[in-house]
């Protein structure tokens, strides 16, 4: 059974920086993945960010892309996700979710996260 915990979330002004944690248990499959989404309040689950554990590989959504770091410490079967520069729209729920099948599909999920950018 996969089981995730984030945590780091919390209230920051812009400009600053956050680390979210997303610590995982059960992974079984030689395609395994850990993403991260983040919902903001009325708005739809964006998928920002995902690391292949086979070889490390990364993808970005566009509204992160050079601001926001995926990485991973297989020893602590932990994934990071680094979040500089935060602005105001980057305010809502992160969650890291588990896949089998190299960023998609995925199928269990962490409680989530909040996050909160203001000044």
């Amino acid at each position: 059974q996969v089981q995730l915990v984030e945590s780091g979330g919390g209230s920051v002004q812009p400009g600053e920086s956050l680390r979210l944690s997303c610590a995982g248990s059960g992974f079984r499959s030689e395609y395994d993945a850990i993403g991260w989404f983040r919902q903001a309040p009325g708005k739809e689950r964006e998928g920002i960010a995902c690391i292949r554990k086979r070889d490390g590989t990364t993808y970005y959504a566009d509204s992160v892309k050079g601001r926001f770091t995926i990485s991973e410490d297989n020893a602590k079967n932990t994934v990071y996700l680094q979040m500089n520069s935060l602005k105001p729209e980057d305010t809502a729920v992160y969650y890291c979710a588990w896949s089998a099948t190299d960023c998609t599909n995925y199928k269990h999920w962490g409680q989530g996260t909040q996050v909160a950018v203001s000044s």
